[in-house]
């Protein structure tokens, strides 16, 4: 009993402040390390809030905490998300329309920094850095087509996909 105390204890800790404030029930459903060609670039972790123990990431309340192991411009982080919304069938009017939202959301990141970003089913996108808001994106088409950069079986990063689609603890 002792030790899933602790371990209930770890995880709580563990999620970070903008979860922990914004309302209870999150859970983190999977976590894996991202490389390019060897280079740690981040830790994704993919967490979810309410729903039935069956249901599937996709259809709840999630958010993505990408805590950096390096120094990304924000220029690079917007490019790389447009280009990877792209190539998962975003049209390019929707693109020079998401292109001004992430530049106003996204910072530039140093090795050590947490980005967080809300999906909000059928509403929208929020995102923290450094458990801090940086802004919102209402349209449920850009949250949609931004989280399916890590959560669609079209990803580019299959292995990453898979690991946070994983529920911990199975």
């Amino acid at each position: 009993m002792k030790t899933i105390f602790a371990l209930l204890i770890f995880l709580a800790s563990a999620q970070p402040e903008e979860l922990r404030s914004s309302s209870p029930g999150w859970r983190q459903w999977g976590s894996a390390a991202t490389t390019w060609f060897g280079i740690a670039l981040h830790r994704a972790t993919l967490w979810v809030r309410g729903g039935l123990a069956d249901s599937s990431p996709e259809n709840l309340s999630s958010a993505l905490q990408l805590d950096y192991r390096r120094h990304i411009a924000r220029d690079r982080l917007v490019d790389t998300s447009i280009d990877e919304m792209r190539c998962l069938g975003a049209s390019e009017t929707q693109l020079e329309r998401w292109r001004p939202e992430l530049r106003r959301v996204f910072p530039d990141v140093r090795e050590g920094d947490r980005i967080v970003g809300l999906h909000n089913p059928g509403r929208g996108a929020s995102f923290y850095h450094r458990g801090r808001a940086t802004g919102e994106v209402l349209d449920a088409d850009f949250a949609r087509h931004f989280f399916a950069i890590w959560l669609d079986p079209r990803t580019r990063s299959p292995a990453l996909r898979a690991a946070l689609l994983r529920r911990s603890g199975t």
